[in-house]
């Protein structure tokens, strides 16, 4: 019993790093605003670049990062370690639990990043979030997602496309190399769920309206990356 209770509140304690505002903390440390009321209303990257600058943007996508990747770094070090302890019994051998215990924690941190208790359950789009859990799980994979969405980004500069393809790229290295099946649940499960995330982008990218990075277009819904 005390070790399932202590596993949920490992798994609260990666939702709540998750759920770490950042770019609505930007807005509001610089600028004095609510950016969920500026731009495309989301607390991604992309909308605080448009909104406040390039370096806030570039200071909110490291943390995001971070999140996702601290989330990971939390649950490989918290899980054996709560099996060491004495009165704590894990039900089966550590080495099976600890990787499941990470897939949960990586699902925890995207549903923080995107649905944050801060924020009255909004948030981003959880790509920023999930780069980190990926670079931190698999860092081929990360560094397979991230080449991919800067590739995308350079030729079509339309961040939503290059965060999708990204996610795709990474469901399809993770289920051709060699992984554990939690992770490779968590990438396919994470990257399923940044895309569905992004669905509002799908309809415009259809209608040929998705505004490109650098135009100066503001986005009608939310439609930022985070």
């Amino acid at each position: 019993m005390i070790f399932w209770i202590a596993s949920v509140a490992g798994l609260a304690i990666a939702y709540l790093l998750g759920s770490i505002p950042a770019g609505y903390l930007a807005g509001k440390l610089l600028r004095g605003i609510d950016i969920r009321e500026h731009g495309s209303k989301s607390t991604g990257a992309t909308n605080v670049l448009r909104t406040l600058g390039k370096w806030p943007a570039l200071a909110v996508l490291l943390v995001d990062v971070l999140k996702g990747a601290g989330a990971i770094a939390f649950a490989r070090w918290f899980y054996p370690w709560l099996g060491t302890l004495p009165p704590v019994t894990p039900p089966t051998d550590p080495q099976t639990v600890v990787p499941w215990a990470v897939c949960l924690a990586g699902l925890a941190v995207l549903l923080g990043h995107s649905r944050s208790i801060w924020l009255n359950f909004t948030g981003g789009k959880s790509a920023a979030a999930g780069l980190g859990v990926l670079l931190a799980l698999s860092w081929p994979v990360g560094l397979g997602a991230a080449l991919v969405f800067g590739v995308v980004l350079a030729i079509c500069r339309i961040v939503s496309l290059g965060s999708m393809l990204a996610a795709l790229t990474a469901i399809a290295l993770v289920c051709v190399m060699e992984q554990p099946l939690p992770y490779r649940l968590l990438v396919i499960a994470g990257g399923l769920y940044v895309i569905a995330r992004h669905r509002a982008n799908v309809q415009r990218l259809l209608a040929g309206t998705e505004p490109r990075l650098g135009s100066g277009g503001r986005e009608p819904t939310a439609a930022s990356q985070g």
